[in-house]
């Protein structure tokens, strides 16, 4: 009798190891950006967007500041995942990234980010604008 109520709480003591591991495992969700940039040699840029992540919308602030060779304006659209993220806020904080790139009318975008909580973003999406770039940037993401 003592064996079986030994293995009882073996079991319900390793069902609710296994249960908190699920709750506590990084899920993914979707985000949209909206980004205007502009530039000479110091760009900034701003925008916003929105987190889907587990049923509900998170509006989202876009700010950056680049460094380096900028020329221009232009308006960038983006969409895609986010992964690695535990609750909603995990989305917010700074995404640096290297890069040169040109857009003349309108042009591919393709990213891939990671901030210092671990959030991964893999976003893709359309320039438009008549920008020249080749900098050091940083993105900004913050919950409204």
């Amino acid at each position: 009798m003592k064996l079986l109520s030994v293995l009882r709480v073996g079991l319900l003591a390793l069902a609710a190891l296994i249960g908190g591991m699920s709750l506590a495992s990084a899920a993914d969700g979707s985000i949209t950006i909206r980004i205007v940039k502009a530039g000479f040699v110091v760009g900034g840029s701003a925008g916003e967007g929105v987190l889907t992540f587990r049923g509900r919308k998170y509006p989202l602030s876009v700010g950056g500041l680049s460094y380096g060779f900028t020329f221009g304006a232009s308006e960038t659209r983006l969409h895609g995942k986010v992964r690695n993220i535990q609750r909603a806020s995990d989305v917010s904080g700074v995404y640096a990234q290297g890069g040169a790139g040109a857009a003349f009318v309108k042009g591919a975008q393709v990213v891939v980010l990671t901030n210092q909580n671990g959030a991964v973003l893999e976003l893709s999406g359309e320039q438009k604008g008549v920008i020249v770039s080749l900098d050091l940037s940083g993105l900004a993401l913050s919950l409204k």
